[in-house]
């Protein structure tokens, strides 16, 4: 792996261990920022390092929210630059476990994911000599802490990384804003920090965020998020009219609703951009009349029409609208990923990228973007209200756009 020159950021966090440094005597580190800064590999390969140059036999952890996560964002990139170093390595993917030698010194390094309250657990019992948590903000509380309590060995370290959150975030009230009296090293990262990034991908990066999107993920701030969710959509720019002629693929998201309205938004596949064309939208409080689980599945038949539709994405909760899909056998039902605030996020993405398109016929669906708002008080969640549609759209985004993290691959060979 080949290196443009380090910022002056990165190489600090890159020594600040050393002997010396004028950070040594910190008992860890936090680097917190926008996206796309530079910190997690630099971060990663610092770890790596100072494990090496202070421990033999140590034992140590890498923590993600997901062991997936840990993989990919971290070690994959990680192995490259150790290789490249002149460090030995023994990955053992099936147990998880990185064994990384250098001469006669080697060390173990376990990797775990703290995806929820019953993560903490994982690491009950091990001894370790330090901890590197990846997207700490992403982890439950007891999880952190405790890998924390875990780290008993005589000049043990923590390391940290994380892109903002909400300002009342526990890791920000705990950690963050507490890294004098923990005695931790803190380095807060822009994307000006990253030498590697051009100036036109920094622009477009600038270009994908607004709101407090922007002020977390572009400028690396702690802010509340407030006002509307999607405050870009009221430029009528943003939307179109159907295109004529035909698609190449046709899916439906579902929000299924009993007294609360049930959403479903038609998707067509059209030159890699999918365009959200046509709407069933029913409020038992504004017909005055409640419908049924069966009542429902008809508006989702007239909605598909003749059209052959590859999937129907569904509200996951909506498990007896589920089921009168599946027994009907018409048409392919999957229960759309539901993490509100990464949807959120993404659909912000898709729409200022453009990979989805809305069209004008969509009436409700536009209708919301102008009323779905973010809570006050501080707490990172939107409005139970007016989100109907808003949540049939993140279905389908979350779902059917990014679904790398789900799947399986496999080969078949002949012996």
């Amino acid at each position: 792996m080949k290196f443009k020159a380090f910022s002056p950021k990165q190489l600090r966090v890159l020594r600040w261990w050393c002997p010396g440094s004028g950070d040594a005597g910190y008992d860890g580190i936090i680097c917190d920022g926008a996206v796309r800064s530079g910190k997690t590999l630099c971060m990663s390969v610092s770890f790596v390092a100072w494990a090496m140059a202070a421990f033999s036999g140590g034992s140590f952890a890498i923590c993600g929210k997901t062991i997936r996560s840990v993989k990919r964002n971290l070690v994959t990139p990680l192995l490259n630059v150790l290789y490249d170093l002149g460090f030995e390595v023994v990955n053992k993917l099936s147990s998880n476990i990185l064994e990384v030698s250098c001469g006669r010194v080697k060390n173990t390094f376990y990797l775990f994911g703290g995806r929820d309250e019953g993560s903490a657990a994982l690491i009950q019992g091990v001894t370790l000599c330090g901890v590197l948590f990846d997207e700490a903000a992403l982890m439950p509380r007891s999880f952190v802490e405790q890998a924390v309590a875990r780290c008993s060995v005589e000049g043990s370290k923590l390391w940290f990384n994380c892109n903002p959150e909400y300002p009342q975030h526990w890791f920000c009230t705990e950690w963050v804003k507490k890294t004098r009296e923990k005695n931790l090293c803190y380095i807060h990262f822009t994307m000006d920090d990253n030498p590697s990034l051009s100036a036109a991908m920094l622009e477009r990066y600038r270009k994908l965020y607004s709101g407090s999107f922007y002020q977390r993920y572009v400028l690396g701030r702690w802010v509340a998020a407030e006002g509307l969710v999607y405050p870009f959509m009221s430029d009528d720019k943003m939307l179109c009219d159907v295109p004529a002629g035909g698609f190449d693929d046709y899916i439906i998201s579902c929000d299924y609703g009993t007294v609360n309205p049930s959403s479903f938004g038609l998707w067509g596949l059209r030159g890699g951009i999918w365009y959200r064309t046509d709407e069933y939208y029913y409020s038992s409080r504004r017909e005055g009349t409640s419908r049924t689980d069966e009542e429902h599945y008809q508006g989702l038949c007239e909605l598909a029409g003749e059209r052959s539709i590859s999937r129907v994405v569904v509200d996951p909760s909506a498990a007896s609208f589920i089921e009168v899909i599946k027994r009907h056998g018409k048409f392919h039902v999957i229960p759309a990923k539901n993490s509100v605030v990464d949807g959120i996020r993404q659909v912000s993405t898709a729409l200022k990228q453009g990979d989805i398109k809305i069209c004008r016929s969509c009436s409700d669906c536009i209708r919301e973007f102008g009323l779905y708002r973010w809570e006050s008080g501080g707490r990172d969640a939107p409005l139970k209200e007016d989100d109907h549609a808003m949540d049939d759209l993140r279905y389908f985004v979350a779902t059917c756009l990014n679904s790398s993290d789900s799947g399986i691959f496999a080969v078949a060979l002949d012996r």
